[in-house]
């Protein structure tokens, strides 16, 4: 088969071009992000607090089954994007099909995970018994869908990592549009509370799936997918593993430390933990933001890195951090203002809204110093470099924070306390992301051609 490589990732202005391939996946993320917020703004306004809050509770439970394994499938849109800047046909149809392989594998064990062991992590979390019930409805029926979430993911990112960034936005807004027509349908017609939106969401994704991947059938190039050729290689296991294990697992501390931290926010009552779940839903844009920046610099590190177009891989992250700098400072200002009116879109109890409103505000400022830390670890990420990157993240977001809880959070247990484990993180991390990059080890030691010259 003949490939096009038709895509200006290796070439052209870095700031247009990163935009152009940004754009289409913030928007795509956005759309991803409502899927879950949809379902608090209906089960909170029409159901009420408590339910908004059992839904929100198993939040921390499901990013950590469902990082890792997301992560871990990840590492194909690496390996991908670096086979197809450098071109290489078949390496990019065996990447494709064995990360294909690895998310249909890793759905069906996230699901028996997480419907097995819901239980028990609830309670270790101290989630409140008024709504262990409706928590524990709703993650197992919302694990139902792990196959589907896990195989659109992967084929959305293999679309992304050729160059393709505008499909998967079209197909989670025709995801989202389902969803959010779904939940009407379930919640508020048909009263079917939490089950309803659980149901919503799983319908939703296998949509967003069956789309992606007869788009993935359907194309004319090297990433073309052929269901009878779904396997492991093991060569391409291996390497897809070896960068996105380290992503997996990074992630997965990740969660565990929300998860921890949670479980202190638990021990505040209902309209604390219902207020945590707002503020969260208020400033999913900010993270989605940052998110997008890592996945862009990550494709166009890989590619011109694959292409060996070492230095549009350090212009593509200075181009992408005043961007992230500039976006971010943008949103938090906006987000500082609108707060209390924003806040409505999913309770109206005043003593909510009033916390939320507050916690938000308490993090506005802090929010651009992360930004630094998803651009420089994605373009580090990029060109397959991800083992020290998940050490650091590990350390500063992950480690820091268990001790923070466990110590400070102890000694002085208010709520303030516990919010200030984020900021004090983000900065240490991204500190450190700005020295190791800075040393520049990460690209001279995977590259060649530098030593040589």
């Amino acid at each position: 088969m003949k490939s096009r490589y038709q895509n200006s990732i290796t070439e052209g202005v870095i700031w247009k071009q990163l935009l152009i391939f940004f754009v289409p996946i913030l928007l795509g993320s956005l759309f991803q992000q409502l899927y879950n917020t949809v379902d608090a703004m209906v089960v909170g306004r029409f159901v009420g607090k408590e339910a908004l809050a059992a839904v929100d509770s198993t939040s921390s439970f499901t990013s950590l089954l469902v990082n890792f394994f997301v992560g871990a499938a990840s590492g194909t849109s690496v390996i991908v994007s670096q086979y197809y800047g450098a071109r290489k046909d078949l390496q990019v149809s065996r990447a494709v099909h064995t990360g294909i392989a690895l998310s249909l594998a890793g759905g069906v064990i996230v699901m028996v995970l997480g419907i097995t062991t819901a239980p028990l992590c609830f309670r270790a979390m101290s989630v409140p018994e008024e709504i262990m019930g409706d928590a524990l409805t709703y993650i197992r029926i919302y694990f139902l869908g792990t196959v589907a979430q896990f195989s659109y993911n992967v084929g959305a990112g293999i679309l992304r990592a050729v160059g393709d960034s505008r499909r998967p936005l079209y197909f989670l807004i025709v995801g989202c549009v389902v969803n959010i027509v779904l939940d009407l349908l379930f919640v508020v017609v048909f009263q079917m509370a939490v089950v309803g939106a659980a149901l919503a969401t799983v319908i939703s994704q296998v949509v967003s799936m069956v789309l992606v991947g007869v788009t993935l059938m359907r194309a004319e190039d090297t990433f073309q997918l052929f269901l009878r050729k779904i396997r492991f290689h093991r060569e391409m296991l291996f390497s897809i593993i070896r960068v996105g294990i380290p992503m997996g697992l990074q992630s997965a501390m990740y969660s565990i430390s929300n998860m921890i931290i949670r479980s202190a926010v638990n021990t505040f009552g209902t309209n604390v933990i219902a207020a945590w779940a707002v503020s969260g839903r208020m400033d999913f844009i900010i993270w989605t933001v940052m998110d997008t920046f890592g996945i862009a610099v990550t494709t166009f590190s890989g590619q011109n890195y694959g292409a060996q177009k070492y230095d549009r891989v350090r212009k593509s992250v200075r181009v992408c951090l005043g961007m992230g700098i500039g976006t971010i400072l943008a949103i938090s200002g906006t987000l500082y203002l609108v707060c209390p009116y924003f806040g409505r879109l999913f309770t109206s109890d005043e003593e909510v809204l009033e916390l939320a409103a507050y916690i938000l505000r308490f993090y506005t400022p802090f929010f651009v110093t992360y930004i630094g830390s998803d651009v420089l670890s994605g373009a580090i990420r990029g060109t397959g470099e991800a083992f020290k990157p998940m050490i650091l993240t590990m350390f500063g977001t992950c480690i820091l924070r268990v001790l923070w809880i466990f110590t400070a959070v102890r000694i002085n247990h208010t709520i303030e306390m516990v919010m200030w484990s984020y900021p004090m993180t983000w900065v240490i991390t991204t500190a450190m992301f700005v020295v190791y990059y800075l040393r520049g080890k990460w690209l001279k030691d995977r590259m060649p051609e530098l030593k040589k010259e």
